[in-house]
């Protein structure tokens, strides 16, 4: 086992307290993936992040933080819509932009707003009261390649990391859904783990962005690059798996497909993830590191249905094929 893998417990958190202190980085679990965590006022460690990520200057950063009043406290205004999310939904895979407070820097959004959530993993939530910091947290890999969901991941694509919190795997498998509360009506920015329908009981309306952030131009949440949680692999989506024409595509080809879609005559690697969409979403992007580690080329993967149960999937599949 790689001796920067430790265990959470009271000695490998007090570790991990030692090193963001330091104005250094962590790796640490959470229920959706893991993050690259880092003090979130220090410029120094915000650069780590950037530098380990090679993630570029104009992506901001959800910053992590362990109850609603020290989420109050990063905030020029708290609106009443946010408590009622809070209540909800914290902790748990829900990100809220909000006003950022005017004496705070901004956490990579050249803009005044902050994103904020509690996250609902153990290990996550011991570290950050044990820290006392607000913990600014991407996703532990490098810029636009598939996201985390266990230790191992991690080490793979950072192997410069100081240290890996190992929380085992992922609960959820796929980022927090960001909602944009400074918006007249609230903003999905990113759809996620949490459904626009569980959002909607609390917020009614919900406008959905449709257009791409333009790469190097200011947006006020992460995942919203045209290109992201790819893997080494080429990824062509298609509407039907046995129709797919695999001439000039690069061997070897693998395929992911779900339950109940019919089977192809790929000789390849085979995944079939489940046919509900959390249960998929929550192994997508260990199915794709499996993929990849297989030696796969190029990964055909069957479309998920066109419904708003699967918009997170389908968001990720497609930034992945881009």
């Amino acid at each position: 086992m790689n001796p920067r893998v430790i265990a959470p417990d009271a000695v490998g958190i007090g570790r991990a307290v030692e090193i963001l202190r330091a104005g250094s980085v962590v790796a640490f679990p959470t229920e959706t993936v893991y993050g690259l965590g880092a003090d979130a006022f220090s410029p120094g460690a915000i650069g780590e992040i950037y530098r380990l990520k090679n993630r570029p200057s104009w992506n901001p950063l959800i910053v992590h933080v362990a109850s609603v009043p020290a989420a109050r406290e990063l905030a020029a205004a708290w609106p009443a819509v946010a408590d009622e999310l809070a209540a909800r939904f914290w902790p748990g895979p829900l990100t809220l932009v909000v006003r950022r407070a005017a004496h705070l820097a901004g956490v990579g959004a050249d803009n005044d707003t902050i994103a904020i959530r509690i996250p609902a993993h153990e290990v996550a939530l011991r570290l950050l009261e044990a820290s006392g910091l607000p913990l600014a947290a991407p996703s532990a890999n490098r810029s636009e390649s598939i996201s985390p969901t266990t230790a191992e991941h991690v080490i793979r694509s950072l192997p410069d990391v100081p240290l890996v919190l190992d929380g085992g795997p992922c609960s959820w498998g796929i980022e927090s859904t960001v909602l944009d509360l400074t918006t007249e009506v609230p903003t999905l920015l990113r759809p996620g783990a949490l459904s626009l329908r569980a959002l909607r009981d609390v917020t009614g309306s919900i406008a959905v962005r449709d257009a791409e952030a333009a790469d190097g131009t200011a947006r006020p949440s992460p995942g919203m690059s045209r290109r992201h949680y790819a893997p080494r692999a080429k990824v062509v989506l298609m509407r039907d798996l046995r129709q797919a024409d695999r001439s000039g595509l690069p061997a070897p080809l693998a395929t992911l497909t779900y339950e109940g879609q019919p089977a192809t005559d790929s000789s390849g690697t085979v995944e079939i993830l489940s046919a509900d969409p959390r249960e998929y979403a929550a192994d997508l992007y260990a199915a794709l590191h499996r993929l990849d580690d297989a030696g796969a080329a190029t990964i055909l993967i069957q479309e998920p249905p066109h419904t708003e149960d699967w918009l997170a999937v389908r968001d990720r599949l497609t930034r992945a094929a881009a």
